[in-house]
């Protein structure tokens, strides 16, 4: 297998749903860190040679790059139980991992990312502005995913997926930005299961 490498900011949940996968799945994984507050994934040399976006994650396999967290996640988990065997499941997988870039991360992960790392005094009067849509949206993908663990251990099927590894990222870090895990127990049962898992690595 070719060498893989991760570019990433250990404070983010994107960058750790990757190393979760590869230790899940168990493949060895360099990283390569950089500091996003400091715009150290905005120079000259990494929108040239990394990814243009001037954004991480960005998983290089060899001499290759492959940017956005989801994809390296599925390339680490080809051919692997992570990934469903049957066509519907796989496609329900994705369908929460869709959920999670546009419904939960953009709200859950944004809150953290402002309140912990920027601070409130710190942020622009727009910004300020979307901090209660921000957490209306993240308690309503909460609730969606509170919904559904109260009837099924996992997301698909009957075992861990690439599902559970990308809502996992943010959710267990999601009172950094203000949201209340007791009020959801099911997720939090949920949780326990997911770092219970033989191979677990924690965010750093």
């Amino acid at each position: 297998m070719e060498r893989l490498t991760l570019h990433e900011d250990p404070r983010s949940g994107n960058c750790y749903k990757i190393r979760l996968t590869a230790a899940l799945v168990g493949k060895p994984i360099k990283r390569v860190q950089y500091d996003i507050m400091k715009g150290e994934t905005r120079t000259p040399e990494f929108l040239q040679n990394i990814n243009a976006n001037g954004r991480i994650p960005v998983l290089q396999v060899g001499g290759r790059f492959l940017p956005e967290s989801n994809a390296a996640c599925w390339y680490l988990a080809e051919g692997s139980a992570l990934i469903p065997g049957d066509a519907f499941d796989r496609a329900d997988m994705l369908r929460w991992m869709f959920f999670e870039q546009y419904n939960h991360e953009p709200n859950v992960a944004t809150l953290r990312f402002w309140l912990q790392f920027v601070g409130e005094a710190n942020l622009s009067p727009f910004q300020k502005d979307q901090i209660m849509a921000k957490r209306a949206g993240g308690e309503a993908a909460l609730g969606v995913m509170e919904e559904h663990l109260s009837q099924h251990d996992w997301f698909v099927g009957s075992g861990v997926t690439l599902a559970d590894i990308a809502l996992y990222a943010y959710t267990h870090v999601c009172e950094a930005g203000g949201f209340r895990l007791r009020d959801y127990p099911a997720v939090c049962r949920w949780l326990k299961r997911v770092s219970a898992l033989p191979g677990y690595v924690a965010m750093d």
